[in-house]
């Protein structure tokens, strides 16, 4: 299995792209890679900069489509002839821990086409698995104007991780936090 790292977000509410952020002296890009190197056979980055991210050594994918956001970075990289299935997270997410990961990874089987843990009562669609099964269906989305994974998710055949799994592993969610704004990241940084 291949691991997806979002990182072609508009960066609109922050100066820096947000993959590039320093977190204990490493950059959080850095970081996921590293952890995720650890549990799958490749490391693939989302990325219409590609210029920003080649010293990190690893494959990168421009989006498909015109269209932006985390669909169309899915799509982009489950169109790789030999990509079959996709774990995803994204680039502002600093603090995922490789247990959860590993027992995501666990619950998969090709019978579901994502599998996305809870928290919080919600779905936490950015550090989940995508099936290559949903290709077609996720680019119709796309084409139509849907840009909510969220949305998009109701539509197919989801194994949904309960949050009591989750919560054993990472009790305060830290798995699902990302920097969106300089506050986020002043109240992460304080706080770390």
């Amino acid at each position: 299995m291949d691991a997806l790292i979002l990182a072609g977000g508009e960066n609109k509410r922050f100066p820096i792209t947000k993959g590039f952020i320093e977190m204990n002296s490493k950059k959080i890009l850095e970081s996921n890679i590293e952890i995720l190197n650890g549990i799958f056979d490749r490391v693939i980055i989302s990325t219409n900069n590609p210029e920003l991210c080649y010293y990190l050594g690893v494959p990168m994918v421009g989006d498909v489509l015109k269209h932006r956001g985390p669909m169309t970075g899915i799509l982009s990289v489950l169109s790789i002839p030999d990509v079959s299935e996709l774990f995803v997270t994204a680039c502002d997410m600093p603090f995922i821990k490789s247990e959860l990961i590993k027992y995501i990874v666990d619950k998969w089987s090709e019978r579901w086409d994502a599998i996305v843990p809870i928290f919080d009562n919600k779905p936490q669609p950015l550090l989940g698995i995508y099936s290559k099964t949903i290709a077609q269906n996720m680019e119709q989305s796309i084409k139509n104007g849907e840009r909510s994974l969220k949305r998009f998710l109701r539509r197919i055949n989801v194994l949904y991780i309960e949050e009591n799994y989750v919560r054993a592993i990472d009790p305060e969610g830290m798995s699902f936090v990302n920097i969106n704004t300089i506050d986020d990241y002043l109240l992460i940084a304080h706080s770390s």
